[in-house]
């Protein structure tokens, strides 16, 4: 298995990446499901864009900074911004059926979301991350540069300064600086390790939601990217700031449903549902942000979690019966018809909701080119941390940094000259046998996405975190145990990087002494003068 570049990921940030590279480069595409079962196939909204000439570059970048509270790294903002454009502009060459507007300047609808000063979003109805997805799937399956390899799950990145050391060579001298040379990736289907050599790896692998019990994300949101990295000793910034989504379908059938940002944007309202006995019925968002329903997500979450849990109550309405019929099915029809499915008519009805994890704002610490602390290794997409998101993601940029951090790392990848990869060792599985106690595996999984969500959530104390943070430490001590004895299967190689990020939360939790953004300390409600990132370094081994 020997490639220019290997991508770990599928979604549009690994999928633009291979698209824009694969003129020049051969490239591996490594998919441990099938290419559409990652998260930005579930994206709904759209993606934010500076497209029409009432909005401006600086009126986004503006936008974005107030919602990351602070944090955001300006430069990158601009820059990610201020290519926006372009990048809708290919994503039309390749073919996506944004929906049509012809009384706009491009053509194309645009919707308003929270955070958002102007209507700057652009999608494809309410599945704008499906037809996106569809249509680039459809491009890199054509492709002769690149090969797919579904259902297949990467292990962990081979980095030189990790071999033994190589034979004396006058005319290859050892390098001082470690490299990424490649990867380990287990075919799931006949369980055999591959070892990837490749001059690029690219973790395109998105974020984290699995870490906690209730996510909007797909099972494939294990941040597998990020544990890949850290492990490797490329440093990660910013992890305790976890996204929750406002909005989630609230139904005992439904799982991981997301209700779109833009239902909101399009004039539905927050209610408290009739559980709530006298005051069933009422907004209650202009009582905790003048913004109202169209305040930030941090804010919205934060909003519902309160009364949720002053009330007593397991859920909220989210209400937009009053708009046309016409007009829900035609800008809503993915919505309406899930909804449907579980006996809920929109047009009619209030659609019960709860907050649940949807981004990871932190990640791996990247340029502007998506490069890591490990020459050789690079992170795009959620998986990464640019500085764009700051302390709280606005909606709709997840998915326009995939599209701009991904043209711009081809385009810096392509740049280079080749290098001579090594033969890298296969993998040693003569060691290991197999487990009989799979049922140990599962248990845990399910014992760390409770405590994450009882202990590190949408409201956070200290002796919640360091409770969390002792439990951490069992569980890897038995993965660990797990993984050295046994051979490895989908299910542990998951669980070992679940438990890898969820420290990495816990520790940037506990290293932050105030409340910003996502996260929200009863210990140090206030907010300090300067907003400095967390950013965490590996040991050194």
């Amino acid at each position: 298995m020997k490639f220019d570049v290997a991508i770990v990921g599928s979604g549009l940030a690994g999928l633009s990446v291979a698209l824009h590279l694969a003129q020049t480069r051969t490239v591996a595409i490594i998919s441990k499901r099938a290419l559409l079962d990652g998260a930005s196939n579930w994206a709904q909204g759209g993606i934010a864009a500076v497209l029409d000439s009432g909005d401006s570059v600086d009126e986004h970048v503006n936008d974005t900074l107030i919602a990351g509270g602070g944090l955001c790294d300006e430069a990158a903002t601009r820059f990610i911004i201020e290519h926006s454009r372009e990048a809708i502009e290919w994503l039309i060459e390749q073919g996506v059926p944004f929906t049509r507007d012809p009384t706009a300047e491009m053509g194309f609808h645009l919707t308003r979301e929270g955070g958002h000063s102007q209507r700057r979003i652009i999608h494809a109805a309410d599945a704008t991350g499906h037809a996106v997805q569809v249509t680039l799937e459809e491009k890199v399956r054509a492709h002769p540069n690149i090969t797919l390899f579904e259902q297949h799950c990467a292990i962990d990145v081979i980095s030189s300064d990790r071999l033994a050391p190589p034979v004396a060579n006058a005319a290859m001298p050892t390098p001082t600086t470690p490299r990424c040379l490649g990867l380990y990736v287990q075919d799931e289907k006949t369980g055999e390790v591959l070892t990837f050599e490749a001059e690029h790896t690219v973790l395109c692998t998105g974020g984290a939601g699995k870490t906690y019990l209730y996510t909007t994300n797909p099972d494939t949101a294990t941040g597998d990217g990020i544990a890949m990295a850290w492990r490797a000793g490329c440093r990660v910034s910013n992890m305790e700031f976890i996204q929750f989504h406002p909005t989630c379908l609230y139904h005992p059938f439904a799982k991981s449903f997301l209700i779109t940002e833009a239902i909101r944007g399009e004039g539905g309202l927050l209610l408290l549902p009739p559980e709530a006995g006298a005051a069933g019925g009422t907004r209650f968002m202009p009582a905790h942000d003048e913004r109202g329903e169209l305040a930030p997500r941090d804010v919205v979450a934060r909003a519902i979690d309160f009364e949720m849990k002053k009330r007593g109550i397991d859920y909220v309405n989210l209400d937009i019966s009053h708009k046309s019929p016409e007009f829900l099915m035609e800008h809503f029809p993915t919505i309406y018809a899930r909804c449907l499915e579980y006996g809920i008519d929109i047009t009619k009805q209030p659609i019960p909701v709860v907050p649940a994890v949807h981004f990871t704002c932190g990640g791996v610490v990247t340029d502007l080119a998506g490069r890591t602390d490990l020459e050789g290794l690079y992170a795009v997409g959620e998986t990464a941390c640019t500085g764009l998101h700051g302390a709280n993601r606005l909606a709709s940029n997840s998915l326009l940094e995939c599209l701009v951090i991904g043209r711009a790392c081809a385009t810096f990848i392509a740049g280079l000259d080749h290098i001579d990869v090594p033969a890298l060792p296969q993998w040693d599985e003569s060691r290991v046998t197999n487990a009989d106690e799979e049922v140990v595996i599962s248990h845990n999984w399910d014992e760390l996405r409770r405590f994450m969500w009882n202990y590190v959530g949408i409201v956070r104390t200290n002796k919640r975190l360091e409770r969390a943070q002792h439990r951490i430490k069992l569980l890897k001590e038995e993965i660990d145990e797990y993984y050295r004895h046994f051979r490895i299967t989908h299910d542990l190689l998951e669980l070992r990087n679940l438990v890898d990020v969820a420290d990495l939360i816990v520790k940037s939790a506990l290293t932050r002494r105030e409340s910003r953004g996502l996260h929200f300390s009863r210990d140090y409600p206030a907010t300090l003068p300067k907003a400095l990132p967390s950013v965490l370094t590996p040991p050194r081994r």
